[in-house]
Order: structure tokens, then C-alpha cells, then sequence
């Protein structure tokens, strides 16, 4: 009788077990296709990505000409070294996917776009994005919230704007040192939300170009990288942006 009930208790566990795993497992897969840019920044490797030979958090696909593979190098070491001039430091340390075929960045959950910060840890780079220019862009994403305490936050169009100063991006300011870099002054109000940046920019070509006027003007008056550290030092204190930076 006894041997029975544990027989018993041990077959219950079991289903229960399999009941787990097999919903771990659901949920897994759901993540995967609902989400394969996460997926794809969690686990490179199953998504056909390898690390970079010499480059720590760098991830590539295989079979790379002698030329791809120093493009990829020159793009990672001028990248960082922007970022690390600029904020004094990298304190970040994204991961960063690299595709140079398209199939690869739809396969990784790449869209339209050059390159995205995913999950403000990791940084993937379509073959349409593989310069200093895109990859310091969305790796300054990466390093304000970063440093960014919880809780503190930046509007969106101070977070694109900045990121564009950060990149030195032609597109949208004029080449150093003009006394005013901006190509499109804002005529009104900027996207806060990620929400509202994403509606309003697929909409209207100059909303980087505005953020970024914005962000250079403000850096301009507050001593460039100085005055974002000492607002960076400010947020995390407590204090809110609109306290501290007039929006337009």
C-alpha cells in the first residue's frame, strides 16, 4: 500500500514536471518569434552569429571576407572610441550584432532602420548601417541609460538629439566648429515618448535634425559633455529634466 502512494506521488510529479518544462518551453518559443531581437541578443548563437575573433560582445556572422572583417573592426574601435571621448568613459558594454546581408538582420528581427538599440543592452547593426557614424549613434543610447539611474529619465527627442550630437551625424548638424551646427531649428514641441518619436519621425524626415539642433544649442551653453554629465548627476539625484532643460 505504501509502495502504491509513492508510486502514485511520484507519477504526479512527474506530470507536473512535464507540464512545467513543456510551458517553459512554450513560453521560450513564444518569445522567439513574438520578440527575436531579444532572443537573437540573448543567444547570438542560435541565430547564426558568432563571436568576433579579438572583439569581446561582438557577434558576426561566418565566413566574412579579409575586408568585411577589418570593416567590422574599424566601425567597433572608432565607434567606442567616440563614445568613450565624448562621455569622458564608456561605462557601457553592449553587445553588439552585426549582419552584412540583409537576410541575416530580418532574421536577427531587424526592420527598415540602420541599426537599433535593443533593451538599452545591446546594439544590432544591418549591413546598411555598418559605419561609426550608425553604431555610435545607437551605442549612445546604450551608454546614457547606463549611466542613467532607476527612475531617471530623458525625454525621447533629448535621447535621439543627443545621440546624433554624440555620432557627429552629417545628415542632420554642420561640421565642427560652426558657431551654430544646426541645419533645422524646431518650429514646436518635440516627441517625448519612444511612441510618439517613432509616429512623428516616420512622418516628418527633419525630427532628428530638430532634436539634434535642440540638444547641440543646449550642450553649447552648458559646456558640452560637462553640462550632460552634470545633468546626468542631477537626474539621478532626484531632480526632473523639465527643471533643468527648456523644451522646445
Amino acid at each position: 500500500m505504501h509502495s502504491e502512494r509513492k508510486r502514485s506521488r511520484k507519477k504526479l510529479w512527474m506530470r507536473v514536471l512535464a507540464t512545467l518544462t513543456a510551458l517553459l518551453v512554450a513560453a521560450v518559443a513564444g518569445v522567439c518569434l513574438a520578440y527575436p531581437s531579444v532572443a537573437a541578443t540573448t543567444c547570438p548563437g542560435c541565430y547564426g552569429l558568432t563571436e568576433f575573433d579579438g572583439h569581446e560582445g561582438v557577434y558576426a556572422q561566418d565566413n566574412l571576407s579579409a575586408a568585411q572583417r577589418s570593416q567590422i573592426e574599424q566601425v567597433v574601435e572608432q565607434s567606442r572610441e567616440t563614445i568613450a571621448t565624448f562621455y569622458g568613459a564608456q561605462t557601457s558594454s553592449p553587445s553588439l550584432l552585426i549582419c552584412l546581408t540583409e537576410s541575416c538582420y530580418e532574421r536577427i528581427g531587424g526592420g527598415k532602420e540602420r541599426g537599433i538599440a535593443v533593451l538599452n543592452r545591446a546594439v544590432m547593426l544591418s549591413p546598411r548601417g555598418m559605419d561609426a557614424v550608425i553604431a555610435s549613434h545607437e551605442m549612445s543610447h546604450v551608454e546614457l541609460h547606463t549611466r542613467l539611474a532607476s527612475g531617471a529619465e530623458v525625454p525621447q527627442w533629448f535621447d535621439e538629439g543627443l545621440a546624433v550630437v554624440v555620432s557627429d551625424d552629417p545628415r542632420y548638424l554642420r561640421p565642427e566648429p560652426a558657431a551654430d551646427r544646426c541645419l533645422i531649428s524646431p518650429s514646436g514641441p518635440l516627441p517625448v515618448t519612444l511612441e510618439e518619436w517613432l509616429s512623428t519621425a516616420s512622418k516628418d524626415a527633419g525630427t532628428y535634425g530638430k532634436a539634434a539642433c535642440q540638444v547641440s544649442r543646449w550642450l553649447r551653453e552648458k559646456g558640452g559633455s560637462t553640462g550632460l554629465l552634470s545633468l546626468i548627476d542631477r537626474l539621478n539625484a532626484g531632480a526632473p529634466f523639465a527643471t533643468l532643460v527648456e523644451s522646445p
